[in-house]
């Protein structure tokens, strides 16, 4: 039997990059670990560049159960792209808090190939496995700082809620093969709804427990409980990598899974996930207005961004599909830049992630205050930034197949999220004291994560067509 293995190269480039930092960490002396930076960096390249070779590549591994299609580019250079960010934002933080650099970066490259798989997998059971690499390795970031008790905490936390996730998800999974005899997504897609009759309850059950893990995942309220007490005790490079690239991964799933192959049961699931979305939206930005602490509301803001993105699920077909993918990469620039500010107010000990930490930042650093305040305008939704554009992609998907009352609360709990990100603004203009923020010369790496940041902001609000071709021909490439 021939075996076509061209779809995992990229995966297998991040793989073979995590293998050798992880060799080398243990020869490497400790002034100059930061040859694994360098060395990370140039594997995730290498990886980006045989993506964009195979970009117009069409074909499966091991029978299918992983395949080469523009979503898959797509997600990969995302992931690729997120991983990088994250690596670069953390060094100076690593070093400061003396967390292991060896196996930090190992581990982003690790999670990072787990979710690379999630985007490609074809199979239920690879997805799951997918899911469960990226998430033990995100398990073990999350309390990488050993020395801090808030991260034990939450790697304990995150850990107990993700195994809850998992066994919804597996049982699903188990139910969906038991009503259908496969896992293989393009043979469950066929025999949904036999002889064009009603779906078994049996099947169904299945569905909405994969509905339900997904849920947890990307943070949707009710299973949002979990997120600020772990995002605020992760490394806040972590917490950025979290709220970006895997929710990505999870939304990567939900919709090769049921925006495609579950789309004929679109009926059944478009009302639990519409009553999701507005809960996540408005829980997630009502409880952001009253945090004192800039970490555990851009915590709640992510709730309300998957909030967001569910509206996108709701609304199906290419529209919704096209909306969602643009609006992830809009989210993680200006999410992974919003953390990477965050990460330059920290001094020695001082984590400096209150409101008041933030004051008068725009004259003492000019270029973070320039920074913060474009990616708060952005995340807010104020033209002509990428979140504006992003939202409008949503909201006018969510109106096109009908689903106007949703557009319509999306675009009030937008103006309500107004208030808790231009507090932040009103610091760094209109107050002073607060945190001095680390220079140029202290965290270069850093200052270069927040450029791309800005950069990709603006560009995705300004030119947004290329992404948005992109993200459509993505979307359309499913099969």
């Amino acid at each position: 039997m021939e075996t076509n293995l061209t779809p995992l190269l990229p995966s297998a480039e991040v793989l073979l990059t995590a293998l050798a930092a992880l060799v080398l960490d243990l020869f490497v002396p400790k002034k100059e670990k930061g040859l694994l930076v360098w060395i990370s960096l140039v594997g995730l390249a290498i990886a980006g560049g045989m993506a964009v070779f195979l970009r117009d590549g069409q074909g499966g591994a091991f029978q299918n159960t992983i395949l080469l299609d523009r979503f898959a580019f797509f997600f990969t250079l995302f992931f690729l792209g997120a991983a990088a960010l994250t690596i670069l934002s953390s060094v100076q933080y690593v070093r400061e808090t003396e967390i292991r650099e060896g196996e930090f970066y190992v581990l982003v490259l690790l999670a990072a190939f787990g979710m690379i798989l999630m985007a490609a997998a074809n199979d239920l059971i690879l997805f799951f496995l997918g899911l469960e690499t990226m998430s033990i390795a995100v398990y073990v970031l999350t309390g990488i700082w050993r020395e801090r008790a808030e991260a034990a905490e939450a790697a304990m936390k995150y850990f107990l809620i993700g195994a809850f996730a998992t066994g919804f998800l597996l049982y699903g999974i188990a139910l969906i093969y038991g009503t259908t005899g496969s896992t293989q997504l393009a043979r469950v897609a066929s025999a949904l709804k036999p002889d064009g009759g009603q779906p078994s309850l049996l099947l169904l059950t299945g569905v909405f427990l994969v509905l339900i893990g997904l849920a947890f995942k990307v943070a949707a309220v009710p299973f949002h409980f979990w997120v600020p007490d772990v995002y605020e005790g992760a490394p806040t490079p972590i917490t950025a990598f979290m709220a970006v690239a895997v929710k990505a991964a999870a939304f990567a799933g939900w919709a090769r899974i049921f925006l495609h192959s579950l789309s004929p049961l679109q009926g059944e699931w478009t009302v639990p996930v519409k009553a999701l979305a507005i809960l996540t939206m408005t829980v997630g930005n009502v409880v952001a207005i009253s945090q004192s602490s800039v970490k555990r509301m851009l915590a709640y803001s992510s709730i309300a961004h998957a909030g967001y993105l569910l509206i996108a699920l709701v609304a199906g077909g290419a529209a919704g599909g096209q909306a969602l993918l643009f609006y992830l990469l809009s989210y993680a620039a200006m999410t992974l830049g919003a953390f990477a500010v965050l990460i330059a107010l920290k001094d020695g000990a001082r984590d400096n992630e209150a409101y008041g930490d933030f004051a008068g930042l725009g004259f003492k650093r000019p270029f973070l205050g320039m920074a913060m305040a474009l990616f708060m305008l952005s995340l807010a939704g104020f033209p002509p930034l990428g979140g504006f554009t992003g939202k409008f992609y949503l909201f006018s998907s969510a109106v096109t197949t009908g689903h106007v009352d949703l557009a319509i609360i999306g675009a009030l709990n937008s103006l309500l999220s107004v208030v808790y990100y231009l507090r932040v603004i009103v610091m760094m203009y209109m107050e002073e004291g607060g945190a001095e923020g680390k220079s140029f010369a202290r965290a270069p790496y850093l200052y270069l994560a927040i450029a791309v940041a800005v950069l990709g902001t603006i560009y995705l609000g300004v030119f947004p067509a290329p992404a948005l071709d992109l993200s459509l021909n993505a979307f359309s490439s499913l099969r």
